[in-house]
């Protein structure tokens, strides 16, 4: 099969319930297969698709083991040339497939690459999870085309143009599947968040591109499995954003730009306790000592990698850009400001 739409299901029936038929709908079965892996629900979402779907392919992991392994465990039993990682909590449009398809078959070195991601809930504003392409600044910070912070832009074409960018939403990752477990899949370690940022570096350091293809877009509701505003979210981010970049850079900007990253970690832990956000100020001191515990893993994984100098990285603090210097858009930042 050309490809294959992998919804990877945690006690998400509801989504399933709601969201499956349109993506039956907009998918051409002689072009993509569906597959639902489900991640050890404890709710029927098994039962409901072995009744109601009995024709959907389903593969049931033993335990749920994030985004990550849930994803490795099943994509090691699918077979295609292109994996699309599809959360359970999306809207696909008519023909989202094939732009990206065209768009990768045209170019072998596009490893990964997304759609435009707009908001469910409000069709005209980019959803916070991807917007029109991912990118991260000198420190780690990820941000999009569409979205800076907690600042979402409305679609309005402005951000129509395929581009290469740093990363590529988990929400909806098409991704070349001989690359996916030549590059060793998704990190394990890091459960959820974050490893899609991961990925797309470690294919980047290997010489590949990630890219957003606006052409197609879905709807993405967000927040389906951790609210934005959970203090587990807070600690896996942290955490897992460290890891990357130890993970990732080169020799020679790993050390400083952890150590400045760590203190930045601290202003915003201190920024949650005088927000009265106790819980995530907590959740930042559990990241940063996990971190050290795994240091050791984490450079083993290290030297298992190539590291360059990649294109999309900004070369300047957006969390100063944004707070100090009041850039609330990507159109604000000077594209000489990106490493190319």
């Amino acid at each position: 099969m050309k490809v294959a739409v992998v919804i990877l299901n945690y006690n998400g029936k509801k989504f399933l319930e709601e969201f499956l038929p349109n993506v039956i709908a907009n998918c051409d079965p002689a072009l993509a297969e569906i597959v639902v892996a489900d991640n050890a629900s404890t709710d029927d979402s098994v039962e409901f698709m072995k009744t109601h779907f009995p024709d959907i392919r389903l593969i049931e992991n033993g335990s749920n083991g994030g985004f990550a392994t849930g994803y490795n465990l099943a994509l090691r039993q699918v077979e295609a040339q292109y994996y699309v990682l599809l959360n359970s909590d999306i809207e696909v449009a008519p023909h989202w497939i094939e732009p990206v398809v065209e768009m990768m078959d045209a170019d072998p070195q596009i490893a990964a690459c997304q759609p435009k991601i707009l908001s469910y809930y409000h069709k005209e504003q980019f959803e916070y999870a991807g917007a029109s392409g991912g990118f991260i600044d000198k420190y780690g910070y990820p941000f999009c085309r569409g979205r800076l912070f907690q600042n979402l832009e409305n679609d309005e074409h402005q951000y129509d143009e395929s581009m290469e960018v740093f990363w590529a939403t988990g929400a909806c990752m098409f991704v070349r599947a001989d690359l996916y477990h030549q590059i060793g899949g998704l990190d394990d370690s890091f459960f959820a968040h974050m490893e899609e940022i991961d990925l797309c570096w470690r294919l980047k350091n290997a010489g590949y591109k990630v890219y957003c293809c606006p052409q197609s877009w879905v709807y993405h509701i967000g927040g389906g499995t951790l609210p934005k505003n959970s203090p587990q979210k807070t600690y896996l981010n942290f955490r897992n954003n460290l890891s990357l970049l130890v993970k990732n850079l080169p020799k020679k900007r790993v050390h400083r730009t952890i150590i400045y990253r760590i203190l930045l970690d601290w202003v915003a832990a201190l920024k949650f306790l005088f927000e009265g956000c106790g819980k995530d100020f907590c959740m930042v001191f559990k990241a940063h000592w996990d971190f050290y515990r795994r240091l050791k893993s984490l450079n083993a994984k290290r030297k298992e990698n190539t590291h360059q100098l990649v294109s999309c990285i900004y070369r300047r603090n957006i969390v100063f850009d944004s707070i100090i210097r009041g850039k609330k858009k990507y159109s604000d930042l000077n594209p000489r400001d990106f490493t190319l």
